[in-house]
């Protein structure tokens, strides 16, 4: 899948943040992660080759988009409905991201988004029960065509049963994951499948994506590598798509 990150940096925001992928990265080259700087692939989008076609073509799949930040950042305001425009512009693209600032959604929004774009998917994730407390109550009121929850760092069992029987037609998956680096903090494949239950219960689609480094499944703790997390993860068998 093609990956477009229009800017780059955050900062942290809850405690799914402490050991956040994109600090790591920077702290290897020297670098302050919580920079946000708009980046060299900001006009993706539309960029062509000498033949004058679009480098990023639907059959590309879906483009990730803006995994490197936050795409509600306040630091990208100004940079935001020029994105929107990009997204509007190509039509014949998939876009998704993720956010922990669905409070922000209204920032800069463009006057046309209506109910939304039909090829804008956003995902709210939520690490703990604080924050799928916090943050879905906001998410899933927002005028947006395609929404998706996701739990990464899973850090507790969390229960979103009250979100998903009043807005289960609007959530198109709730998909799982635990925390990859060495601080790695523990996934619980328990909390895993309580969440599956419950997406059950109400016809919601159930995706387990990775395991993170530091796994539980019964009594027995394993440390795997990144390499193997969603080989792992896949191999459960436990994904729900009725």
């Amino acid at each position: 899948m093609p990956l477009w990150n229009p800017w780059h940096g955050c900062t942290r925001c809850s405690t799914g943040c402490k050991n956040c992928y994109v600090y790591r990265r920077d702290a290897e080259f020297g670098k302050d992660a919580s920079i946000v700087k708009k980046t060299a692939s900001f006009n993706l989008p539309l960029k062509k080759d000498r033949h004058g076609n679009y480098k990023l073509k639907p059959e590309d799949c879906t483009v990730m988009t803006c995994f490197t930040s936050d795409f509600f950042h306040p630091d990208a305001d100004e940079w935001r409905p020029e994105a929107w425009q990009m997204m509007k512009i190509r039509s014949d693209l998939q876009f998704y991201f993720v956010t922990k600032r669905p409070e922000r959604f209204y920032e800069g929004l463009p006057d046309d988004w209506g109910d939304g774009y039909d090829n804008v998917h956003i995902c709210c994730t939520c690490e703990n029960q604080y924050e799928a407390d916090t943050r879905l109550p906001i998410f899933l009121e927002l005028p947006i065509r395609h929404k998706e929850i996701i739990h990464e760092p899973m850090l507790q069992e969390i229960h979103i049963e009250k979100f998903l029987e009043k807005y289960h037609d609007q959530i198109e998956c709730v998909s799982c994951g635990g925390e990859s680096g060495e601080d790695a903090r523990l996934c619980d494949y328990g909390w895993i499948i309580i969440t599956k239950v419950q997406c059950v219960e109400y016809d919601v689609p159930f995706h387990f994506h990775q395991t993170g480094s530091l796994f539980k499944r019964g009594k027995r703790v394993y440390h795997i590598e990144r390499k193997d997390q969603e080989a792992q993860a896949k191999r459960a068998g436990i994904d729900y798509f009725p």
